[in-house]
């Protein structure tokens, strides 16, 4: 492909499919602040395990809004060219900022509001507004990096009086990533199964199954992007076969692996 047509392909994906980037957050390990400006085709938020504070520019006044852990793959709202800055905490680190248990936002996308006192989100509203007036084009980019940081700083503080992270979390994360399975790391962690589940829903929005096999769809995603032959990444990935792979792709995003691939549904 020669350079112009490269440069013309780039640009009709990021119509299509919309620009989308991230970079590590200042509020813990795992966390990320991420933009993205829709395009013209569908927008497929991948279920990962977290939750996000997000500021949206739809609508005349923009919002400020909480998606809670998906369980299968959903379409963003907002019509094409719409803007969003958001704030991606870590699996399990979302309810110290938040204020309720995972599983109460599981599969939602909410009003800050209905979630933090009105005041405040007022004031975080209007501080991110306030950037908005970064109008010009070329400072598009400006513009979201000092609304990422006012969702990083309204994050910080809510942390800074919340309880300290339960330890255990940390394992089911670790344990779920290395394929161990419920029984295992209920028994790692000192818990029963049943306190286990408890645990995880709060903190995950799910049971830790549920989490182990969200998290092993990430790992195959990031490997699949790299090229690697789909079998591989099957067995890297720690499924059964290339057909369980696939299986589970098409039911946690709703479309086949090369499809989702290719942008079209991501």
């Amino acid at each position: 492909m020669s350079e112009h047509r490269e440069r013309e392909h780039r640009k009709r994906e990021d119509r299509e499919c919309g620009a989308y980037r991230e970079r590590r957050a200042l509020v813990g390990r795992g966390a990320a602040v991420w933009t993205r400006t829709a395009g013209t085709g569908p927008q497929r938020v991948l279920p990962d395990g977290c939750t996000d504070l997000i500021w949206s520019e739809a609508g005349p006044d923009g919002e400020l809004l909480v998606a809670g852990p998906d369980t299968r793959a959903r379409l963003a709202p907002g019509p094409p060219g719409t803007r969003a800055v958001g704030l991606r905490f870590a699996p399990g680190q979302g309810p110290a900022v938040l204020g309720v248990p995972a599983h109460e936002l599981r599969d939602q996308l909410v009003p800050l509001a209905a979630l933090w006192p009105g005041a405040e989100v007022r004031r975080l509203a209007e501080r991110i507004a306030e950037a908005e007036r970064i109008a010009d084009a070329e400072r598009t980019a400006a513009r979201q990096a000092v609304q990422g940081r006012l969702l990083e700083d309204a994050a910080l503080g809510r942390l800074r009086t919340a309880e300290p992270p339960d330890p255990v979390l940390a394992a089911i994360v670790a344990g779920v990533s290395r394929g161990t399975g419920v029984a295992g790391i209920a028994a790692a962690v000192g818990l029963g199964e049943r306190q286990l589940h408890r645990r995880s829903l709060a903190a995950f929005g799910y049971g830790a199954k549920t989490l182990g096999r969200v998290l092993r769809l990430n790992r195959a995603l990031d490997l699949a992007r790299t090229g690697v032959p789909f079998a591989a990444v099957a067995a890297t990935a720690g499924y059964a076969d290339q057909a369980h792979l696939a299986r589970e792709v098409r039911t946690l995003t709703g479309v086949p692996l090369g499809r989702l691939l290719q942008g079209s549904g991501g």
